[in-house]
């Protein structure tokens, strides 16, 4: 199951992430897809992974890169960078053109060969001093 879990999880990130390739969701997501760090507003399952996605790629111009894989039974874990412009309002927070540079590890299960859970830890308040809505502390580079 390690190698076709990473290529699943790699798809996630090259497919759908970076190229924007929204459909590949139907093709490596479980009907029932369980998110346990929803985004306010996002809504259950696969669609809720599908509007989720939209809100990040539309909002931030992402573009991941993947740092490590690692499979271990039925789950992956994800190390990750994530580079990107704030284009569109975000959850609340008005566009601010800025650029981020974050770090984050994304944890999904898998079940029938495709993605069935995840869990996730990213830089926020990186991402949200990046962005100009937290101030730096005094001789931090943002």
């Amino acid at each position: 199951m390690s190698a076709e879990s990473r290529t699943l999880v790699r798809r996630m990130y090259d497919e759908v992430l970076n190229e924007r390739s929204l459909e590949v969701i139907d093709q490596i997501a479980v009907e029932d897809y369980i998110e346990n760090d929803p985004m306010p507003g996002q809504g259950g399952g696969r669609s809720g992974l599908r509007d989720r996605v939209s809100m990040l790629v539309t909002a931030l111009e992402p573009r991941f890169t993947v740092e490590d894989v690692i499979a271990e039974g039925d789950r992956i874990v994800v190390r990750w960078r994530n580079r990107g412009t704030h284009v569109e309002p975000f959850l609340g927070l008005p566009a601010s053109g800025r650029q981020f540079d974050i770090a984050g590890i994304d944890i999904y299960r898998v079940a029938g060969g495709r993605l069935a859970e995840h869990w996730h830890v990213v830089d926020q308040l990186a991402m949200l001093t990046q962005l100009g809505f937290i101030p730096s502390p005094e001789g931090a580079t943002p």
